[in-house]
């Protein structure tokens, strides 16, 4: 396979392109996350036309909007609903990775099915936690056959995250009551009964995300965890997601990109 070895790196990023259409990427939203987006997109050939914030809110409008592909949406729950209908008035795909809303979800997916919007959500879009999602469910339905064991969640996320607990861990908590018949509902931090599900959330300096799973009975315990290193394995999948959103429509989610 000499051919293959002679190859330059740089060839595969111009396959890349070739395969894969360069977007016009609308950031609503232009912290940490949004500052890893970019530089992810602009990498895959991308190009960022436009950078909303709390400082220029005036230029956030559905005729900017409609100058773009697709909209990357990083910003707060109380925000990001209106962000997501400014996006569907300029009928445009959105990518949003915002949590803290999901009360509003059920409107959303009515907007997708009713008027044909594209509206791609995860709580989480690194790829690593995505098959955690997976191995969490898994191990729930071989602990479930199991006697003498309890569950809990913990999750560790820097000082300036603002919902707590994280939407990944809402994510863990509902998958696991989905497969776990002791667990019929969550709380955070205190349980009153041994059918609810505790959620721990701690905010401690810069971390990225760390989430375990937890079963314990009187002789041992059984513990899963992801732990992510950085940002940029979130930002890689937001983008990844907006690329997949391309002459799509309705609610997306990560099992569908993944082909989970």
């Amino acid at each position: 396979m000499k051919f293959m070895n002679d190859i330059k790196p740089e060839f595969f990023g111009l396959f890349y392109l070739y395969l894969h259409k360069k977007m016009k990427i609308a950031l609503i939203g232009y912290g940490k996350m949004g500052k890893e987006i970019e530089k992810i997109a602009e990498e895959r050939g991308h190009q960022i036309i436009f950078k909303f914030d709390v400082n220029n809110q005036n230029e956030f409008t559905a005729e900017n909007l409609k100058k773009a592909d697709v909209a990357i949406e990083f910003t707060q729950p109380d925000s990001a609903y209106d962000n997501y209908i400014k996006c569907f008035e300029a009928n445009i795909p959105v990518v949003s990775g915002t949590t803290g809303w999901l009360n509003k979800l059920p409107e959303i997916k009515l907007q997708c099915t009713k008027h044909g919007n594209t509206f791609f959500y995860a709580s989480n879009f690194s790829i690593g936690v995505n098959l955690f999602f997976k191995l969490n469910k898994q191990l729930a339905l071989l602990m479930n056959k199991s006697e003498g064991y309890d569950v809990i969640i913990s999750e560790t996320h820097h000082t300036e995250k603002k919902d707590a607990p994280s939407g990944t861990a809402i994510t863990i908590a509902e998958d696991l009551i989905s497969c776990f018949n002791k667990k019929t509902s969550w709380v955070k931090e205190t349980a009153v009964n041994n059918t609810e599900l505790v959620i721990r959330s701690y905010r401690e300096g810069k971390v990225p995300g760390i989430h375990t799973v937890k079963y314990k009975s009187d002789v041992d315990y059984i513990e899963i965890t992801h732990s992510a290193e950085s940002r940029k394995g979130f930002a890689a999948g937001a983008v990844r997601a907006a690329e997949f959103t391309q002459k799509k429509s309705g609610f997306l989610t990560m099992d569908d990109l993944l082909d989970l």
